[in-house]
């Protein structure tokens, strides 16, 4: 990819990937999520997120909407474990509206007291309604199971006790603490000219703390894993399952091995092996998935499904019989270069989406320093064997290391 890169004296780094067209998508990936919250900030990422849009020095919430509504335009913004990123899109001629109002939000926002008991009531309700979702809430208590009181097994949300006693103040310790120009990547895709582009950001991503304070992030890994096996009675009319495991972080030579094999196994096709199994050959199940989550340190991976009560046995012996399958039984070289063009065109389709694409350039520029383009990607694929697969699949795959946790 033809992009180009830029880093301020502040530490603030720039990368502009050039596409044709009347849109300019853009945003800011913040090196900072909630497992970067303190024992008594738990959901503290979260909040901030929202509170960004409810007021700055120089705009209240009414006129941070309007900024970009008014013109046709989106802003949005999420959180996750490692990531706070607000993101826009607007016609070409807006980039350094869009510009100015992210660092605006970003750098200045002031968190007012009004606005924080407001948005409280909608996180709280956000995470009542999350909770009437298993099929989402699962997947939370499963990251609690696997790293325990580490802050990754902890809900993006948070406790809605903690939720109850921030103020302002917790907000903005915070946002000052992590929120900073160096700890910060922002990205564009568009067709503008770089040269304005790092000059927009020169003027607006200033930041009273970014000529004295350069604090390095410090993350703790979590502890040694121990594979569990949970029950939690959540009185639901199906029996919801996970199967899982610790897995490979963002920067292990086996990451793309496990893609694949997470493709393979559980992605979004329908010809994925478990789909054909539990759903397509035996009719167990509406749907049966994998995923696999890296993150700088450590990872994770799981089989999620959901069954009625007396098909769970046989589900989870067909889910582990299939496992084993591929333990044994190297994937033949003939399926494999199928599987891998697979992969290749659900990543192509996905990049053709220019605000999947803006979203990945942020985040790869913030964790790899680069933007890897397809050809580099379908050569990296390539080279994966038969063999590198199954011994990724002995390392994850084994049963004694698989933790499963299931309502009922």
């Amino acid at each position: 990819m033809n992009y180009q890169t830029h880093t301020l004296p502040n530490g603030l780094r720039i990368i502009y990937l050039p596409k044709k067209s009347e849109v300019t998508f853009c945003g800011i990936t913040i090196n900072a999520g909630s497992r970067d919250e303190n024992r008594d900030e738990e959901g503290c990422a979260h909040f901030a997120e929202h509170l960004l849009f409810k007021g700055t020095r120089k705009k209240n919430a009414r006129q941070i909407i309007n900024r970009l509504e008014d013109i046709g335009g989106e802003l949005n913004a999420y959180t996750s474990k490692e990531e706070t990123v607000v993101y826009a899109a607007a016609m070409k001629k807006y980039t350094r509206r869009m510009i100015e109002l992210i660092a605006d939000m970003t750098l200045h926002s002031i968190f007012p007291q009004k606005e924080l008991e407001k948005e409280r009531e909608v996180i709280l309700d956000e995470i009542a309604s999350y909770h009437d979702n298993p099929s989402e809430l699962i997947f939370d208590d499963f990251e609690e199971l696997i790293f325990k009181d580490h802050p990754l097994g902890h809900n993006i949300l948070g406790n809605s006790k903690l939720l109850k006693k921030m103020n302002s103040e917790t907000i903005n310790n915070f946002v000052k603490r992590c929120y900073q120009p160096h700890q910060m990547v922002v990205f564009v895709v568009g067709n503008t000219n770089f040269n304005h582009l790092t000059k927009w950001c020169e003027e607006y991503f200033v930041s009273e703390s970014s000529e004295n304070e350069t604090n390095i992030l410090k993350r703790n890994s979590p502890e040694v894993y121990r594979a569990e096996r949970t029950k939690l009675k959540k009185r639901t009319h199906q029996i919801h399952n996970i199967i899982g495991n610790r897995c490979f972080d963002l920067y292990h030579p086996n990451r793309l091995s496990m893609y694949l094999l997470n493709n393979i196994l559980g992605g979004p096709g329908m010809n994925s092996l478990l789909n054909l199994s539990l759903r397509e050959k035996y009719g167990l199940v509406y749907t049966a998935e994998s995923n696999y989550q890296p993150f700088t340190d450590c990872g994770w991976w799981c089989i999620y499904y959901a069954c009625d009560e007396k098909n769970d046995e046989k589900c989870e012996h067909l889910v582990l019989e299939q496992l084993q399958k591929i333990i044994d039984h190297p994937i033949p070289e003939n399926k494999l270069n199928k599987y891998k063009q697979q992969l290749i065109g659900q990543m192509t389709v996905s990049r053709e989406n220019t605000e999947n694409l803006a979203l990945s350039l942020g985040k790869s520029y913030l964790r790899f320093g680069k933007m890897e383009d397809m050809e580099t990607m379908k050569k990296q694929l390539e080279i994966i064997q038969p063999k590198d697969l199954q011994e990724t699949a002995r390392v994850i795959f084994n049963v004694e290391k698989l933790s499963v946790l299931k309502y009922y």
